[in-house]
């Protein structure tokens, strides 16, 4: 498992683009029949993605954790952005459909994938951070999520916002998890953007369109960088950067946070005037 280690404000100024590229963006998550993990030490954050295609594939207890098993002190938030398919935790089954959540919680102590149909197989995209309270295994269809309309499209940024793992949703640790969907013709998320002290998080993006890219924005909010995204990567957010992207195409993205607390409204916002 790939080890990403946290990074200073005051050194990331002076990043050029291969450095930058190196330390916040995950590629090659998505590998057929493979879990591919990476630790990070914002928040203890572990991103992966689990691509069963011919077999199934259980979560292994990676040396790092220095646990008995990998939920031991964990939970997990799983999302599925491709075809159907199943998680298996602790021998009980969930089918788990494209846009569907799937939180479990400390404790558990087998967590498998497998795709419902080899020609269309599912891909897990996995969320997991230290807990210390055990919530209950829980499934959250995305007709189940609380959506929220944002933006319009005469600021390129209309977009529903669906949350599944946060205080008035999905009971978690510390554990924050959702993902927004732009509409045809808008690009922009996250504008005006905000930073959360109290919160690293991770963006994966999905749903690219071939030959399209991402320009994700992060840094203080004076010192601004940014990084071609491609699909199905995702890129790893300080609690001083601020998050947000452009595209050159309509696309959608998961959001994940962990940190001090579970209020999606706990940022701090930055006018867009204010960015440099």
């Amino acid at each position: 498992m790939k080890i990403l280690h946290s990074v200073h404000p005051e050194d990331f100024k002076a990043y050029q683009t291969e450095r930058i590229r190196d330390q916040f963006l995950l590629s090659n998550l998505v590998q057929a029949d493979t879990i591919n993990c990476v630790y990070t030490h914002y928040d203890r954050m572990i991103v992966g993605a689990a691509n069963p295609v011919n077999k199934t594939l259980e979560i292994e207890n990676y040396p790092n954790l220095r646990a008995d098993y990998f939920l031991q002190r964990r939970e997990i938030g799983i999302i599925n952005i491709a075809g159907d398919g199943e998680v298996i935790a602790d021998g009980k089954a969930y089918s788990v459909k494209k846009l569907d959540c799937l939180y479990i919680g400390k404790g558990v102590k087998s967590v498998s994938f497998k795709s419902s149909n080899a020609s269309s197989p599912a891909v897990f995209y996995l969320l997991s951070c230290p807990a210390h309270a055990v919530y209950p295994t829980t499934l959250m269809t995305n007709e189940g999520a609380t959506k929220v309309n944002l933006g319009h499209s005469s600021t390129a940024n209309e977009r529903i916002i669906n949350k599944y793992i946060y205080s008035d949703g999905i009971q978690s640790c510390q554990l924050v998890m959702g993902l927004t969907i732009l509409a045809t013709g808008s690009v922009w998320n996250t504008m005006p953007s905000h930073v959360h002290d109290r919160r690293m998080e991770a963006y994966f993006y999905f749903d690219v369109t071939p030959g399209s890219r991402i320009f994700h924005y992060m840094g203080e909010g004076q010192q601004t960088r940014h990084i071609l995204v491609d699909n199905n990567e995702a890129v790893v957010s300080p609690p001083w950067s601020i998050h947000s992207g452009s595209g050159t195409a309509s696309y959608s993205f998961i959001w994940g946070m962990a940190g001090e607390n579970l209020d999606y409204t706990d940022m701090d916002p930055l006018p867009v005037e204010d960015i440099r």
